[in-house]
């Protein structure tokens, strides 16, 4: 055991750089992974636990005041009822923010199924009869507190918050879904609908639980179906993304760092066969081989998984952002130490592994040494090379690259293991540009509008128009109107679009066939056609209340709103199914370099109350982390490229050693020597570069219309990085290359003759 130690010590002191990445490269992909658990949690858990404490209801129905709906609680495999209790449309305004909410008159006592969850202030109370309580994320929009009033534009009515609550129900999306506002039956101005929740015995029936809902009270009678299923979606959001990006560059980081590993301990068994043959000749069993290289890249994987996981303990929760917030609820959550001690022991342990199948290579060198042969590297020089030296083409040139290759398999591998990180680098980068492509070109991920407004019912379309079209820096005001229609087999809603007309058509961001031009066509997102399990084609049915629409798909468009369930066509085709239709909304392109919030403003100045604006919500602007995210990523890769560059030159500088007496003898200079070994070790970057840019464009490609499609938005979405900045990535890969194998290769060419004739004995 002594032995062992002092030859550990003796390798750990010679080998002090790469110790020292080792363990730096073990703590990033390790932080790596716990924050991709700790997001994974923080998406999920919130929900779940306001889900789960609220007795939420699995199925919320919108119908007709006329529905009876008292059937519903009969309905096989419905557990318990929410409600039914009546709705009304408003709008409400608090501190200079306005909101569409749905008004829900509610019992003093909080109900025993779908039960919001106080958060601050108190539930309502027959003493306060304008006392009402908002769902969390509307009192955010609105910036509104317990004891603060809100007005009802253009009714001259108020009402006073009294507390604020969390729901299980979707949340509030400005220009969406509107705001849920709960208030006693005396405070509602007007009822026009009912709504039910169904709380179901086994919630993976929820499909058939709609069907049976719907078959009881009739298809005319349902406005809209909302499903607990659609609620963790819309919960879960771009924070379970981050978590997959997290866990998916984890993963690739903590394969290439194995790799790394591995080459360098086949490396350094390679320069270091006469010092085992040595150690076996003097007692060393092969299992003491083994552990010594064993133990002592563990040891450097323990010490970098412990001290991430220390750092993600006590410094996870300072984190900027959305990070910290993540960590903070995941160390509250029961799974945490588990994933805390599992996560760091599967990583060192699978780093044991490729360490242990190397260091095995160790415990089978033979006691006594084997002579080195004396040939060159891959036999002698091809035809090409002796052909490009006759042409006086640089020596150095011509051997480096014969360096380089010379080993086929060995030049794989090292290819192979150099090419992972940057290929991994690569991903990262086109996940960058495609955030950044969603940010500087909305327009090309389904996000032509920047604003959308909502006129009052009392000024006309043309009055509308007129007042929009009226600002400088609106360029375009399509008209138009969203409703819930019913899928068949009625099982969901999605949303059905009229936007733009004929003459002036809404210019949807297509990703396949083309645009609606004619009678009844239409484009829809993906997450519709997965719904309805069809393609860019077929024809589909849907219901509007008591009224079907049957629509020819003829273009996927590229949809970031609702999941992707959204069929769009033109006004005028939803006009030729009700000739009354009027638009209720209006989508407005802007001037470039305009501001949105200040013409945002500036309309809800001149409308006069009779405007309810906002601007069209950016899925990036959820994704902001995500960019520290990927430079961290990029920082743990490059660290564990840098890991295997170092490895491959060591082993190309003492894979020169062999040849120093035949290059001296030829009349080689020590700067020549030095160039043979910088070519070789550039040659062997260069190509991993190629392979890593060639494999890493179409895999992030692969990889984010993949995540495009799960979502809903849809494939077409991905963008590489430019070619500029994969050619500056490349030359500083392959320049710092050559830097780095400058000094340890003068120092090998300018060794002396003894040394040289002893390295190659």
């Amino acid at each position: 055991m002594r032995a062992t130690l002092r030859w550990a010590h003796s390798d750990l002191r010679t080998h002090r750089g790469e110790a020292v990445f080792l363990a730096l490269a073990t703590a990033g992909i390790v932080v790596s992974l716990l924050l991709a658990t700790a997001l994974f949690g923080y998406a999920t858990n919130p929900w779940q636990r306001v889900f789960t404490q609220a007795r939420g209801a699995h199925v919320w129905l919108h119908v007709d005041e006329s529905a009876d709906t008292g059937a519903l609680a009969a309905l096989d495999g419905v557990e318990s009822v929410a409600g039914p209790y009546r709705t009304d449309s408003a709008t409400v305004a608090s501190r200079g923010s306005r909101a569409s909410v749905e008004l829900r008159g509610s019992p003093a006592e909080t109900p025993p199924v779908g039960r919001p969850l106080l958060t601050a202030g108190r539930w309502l109370d027959p003493a306060a009869p304008d006392g009402v309580v908002l769902e969390s994320s509307l009192a955010r929009a609105l910036l509104a507190e317990p004891g603060d009033p809100l007005t009802l534009p253009g009714t001259g009515r108020r009402l006073t918050v009294v507390g604020v609550a969390d729901s299980a129900e979707p949340r509030y999306r400005p220009g969406e879904r509107p705001g849920l506002v709960w208030a006693l039956p005396a405070a509602l101005p007007g009822e026009d609908a009912q709504v039910i929740g169904l709380r179901l015995t086994d919630p993976s029936d929820t499909g058939y639980a709609v069907q049976r809902a719907v078959t009881v009270l009739g298809a005319g009678a349902i406005g809209e179906v909302s499903t607990w299923q659609q609620a963790r979606a819309e919960a879960q959001g771009d924070t379970r993304l981050l978590g997959q990006v997290l866990g998916l560059f984890g993963l690739g980081a903590l394969i290439a760092a194995g790799f790394a590993v591995h080459g360098a301990i086949g490396t350094r068994i390679r320069g270091h066969l006469r010092d085992i043959s040595v150690l076996k000749a003097i007692g060393f069993t092969p299992g003491q081989v083994v552990r010594v290289f064993l133990l002592q890249h563990l040891a450097y994987a323990v010490l970098g998984a412990v001290a991430a996981a220390a750092l993600t303990e006590t410094l996870g929760s300072r984190f900027p952002g959305r990070l910290g917030d993540a960590v903070a609820v995941w160390q509250g959550l029961p799974g945490h130490t588990a994933a805390l001690v599992a996560i760091p022991v599967g990583a060192v342990l699978f780093i044991g592994a490729t360490t242990g199948l190397a260091a095995w290579r160790a415990g089978r060198v033979p006691p006594v040494p084997v002579p080195r042969p004396s040939a060159l590297p891959g036999g002698r020089l091809s035809g090409p090379a002796r052909r490009a030296l006759g042409t006086r083409v640089p020596p150095a040139l011509v051997l480096g690259w014969h360096r380089a290759f010379a080993r086929w398999p060995r030049s794989l591998g090292t290819v192979a293991r150099l090419a992972l990180p940057l290929l991994l680098i690569v991903v990262a980068m086109s996940a960058w540009t495609t955030i950044d492509r969603f940010h500087r070109s909305p327009e090309r991920i389904g996000l032509p509008a920047a604003l959308t407004v909502r006129a009052d019912a009392a000024l006309s379309d043309r009055d509308a128009r007129a007042l929009l079209e009226r600002d400088p820096r609106v360029t375009a005001a399509y008209p138009g109107v969203e409703v819930a229609a019913l899928v068949p087999g009625q099982t969901a809603t999605i949303a059905l679009r009229g936007l733009g007309t004929r003459a002036e058509p809404y210019p949807y961001t297509l990703a396949e066939g083309r645009a609606a031009h004619g009678p009844d066509e239409a484009v829809a997102g993906q997450g519709l056609l997965d719904l309805l399990d069809v393609r860019v084609g077929d024809w589909v049915r849907m219901t509007v209340g008591d009224r079907p629409q049957i629509l020819h798909i003829v273009g996927r468009s590229i949809e970031p709103e609702n999941a992707g369930r959204v069929v769009s066509t033109s006004l005028d085709t939803l006009r030729e199914n009700d000739p009354a239709l009027r638009p209720s909304l209006y989508q407005l392109r802007l001037a470039p370099g305009a501001d949105p919030d200040e013409v945002a403003d500036r309309l809800a100045a001149d409308g006069r109350g009779r405007l309810d604006v906002h601007t069209v919500t950016n899925p990036a602007d959820g994704l902001s982390a995500l960019r520290g995210v990927v430079l961290g990523l990029v920082a743990v890769l490059a660290l564990i490229g840098l890991i295997e560059l170092l490895t491959a030159i060591g082993g190309t500088v003492r894979e020169g050693e062999r040849d120093l007496l035949a290059l001296k003898a030829i009349g080689l200079s020590p700067r020549q020597i030095t160039a043979i070994t910088v070519t070789a070790t550039g040659c062997t970057s260069l190509a991993a570069v190629v392979l890593g840019t060639a494999l890493g464009l179409p895999l992030a490609r692969w990889l984010i219309d993949a995540q495009g499609r799960s979502s809903g938005i849809g494939a077409g979405i991905a963008q590489g990085p430019s070619p500029w900045l994969l050619v500056l990535l490349g030359t500083a890969a392959v320049l710092g290359a050559a830097a780095l194998a400058a000094l340890p290769a003068s120092r090998a060419a300018r060794r002396r003759l003894a040394d040289t004739l002893s390295a190659v004995a």
